[in-house]
């Protein structure tokens, strides 16, 4: 009588694998992710069917922990002006809590990964609409959206290709500015 999946013991491994590939990127084979989780390859096939399912499986547990994380940092705080929560999120997200999702993403959309989700990119832009409105409404902004993730997606670029974060920082700040405080009803 052969073995039943035990759910936990899939989540542990999911957790483990996942911690691995945001700490050292997504690997190309599976014995990096069973040297991480302290299993064996036969046993990562066995809990996720293959390869590639394992991989997608790694980089949607990843996507959804970036998610929660940036998400909450995007949120409009009662009291606090958009700004200063763009701000602060700017911070979190190119410092130690959030480099390890832009190296991973980043050297995922880069190689040749891509047919694990094809729609990863356009997902992983439209996703951040919608809190970007939600947020930028507390300050008149909502149709700013699009600009303000387009300026954070291209200075996130930019520090990926140059490590300029004190020049990088003085961008976004510059932008930010720009934003300043609605104009008053008239």
């Amino acid at each position: 009588m052969g073995r039943h999946p035990r759910p936990e013991i899939k989540e542990q491994l999911l957790n483990a694998a996942t911690d691995h590939a945001l700490a050292h990127g997504l690997p190309d084979r599976l014995e990096p992710l069973a040297r991480a989780t302290g299993t064996s390859t036969r046993m990562l096939i066995y809990h996720f069917g293959t390869r590639d399912a394992l991989f997608r499986a790694v980089l949607g547990h990843a996507r959804q922990r970036q998610l929660d994380s940036f998400g909450a940092l995007l949120r409009a705080r009662p009291g606090e002006h958009y700004t200063v929560t763009l701000r602060n999120a700017w911070a979190a997200m190119t410092g130690s809590e959030g480099r390890p999702f832009l190296r991973m993403f980043g050297q995922w959309r880069e190689t040749a990964v891509e047919p694990l989700w094809p729609d990863f990119r356009r997902a992983a832009t439209t996703d951040w609409l919608g809190p970007l409105a939600d947020g930028l409404r507390s300050i008149g902004r909502e149709d700013h959206a699009t600009l303000v993730l387009a300026v954070i997606r291209g200075l996130l670029m930019d520090l990926d290709a140059t490590a300029d974060i004190s020049r990088t920082d003085e961008a976004f700040q510059q932008f930010l500015s720009s934003l300043g405080r609605p104009p008053a009803p008239t």
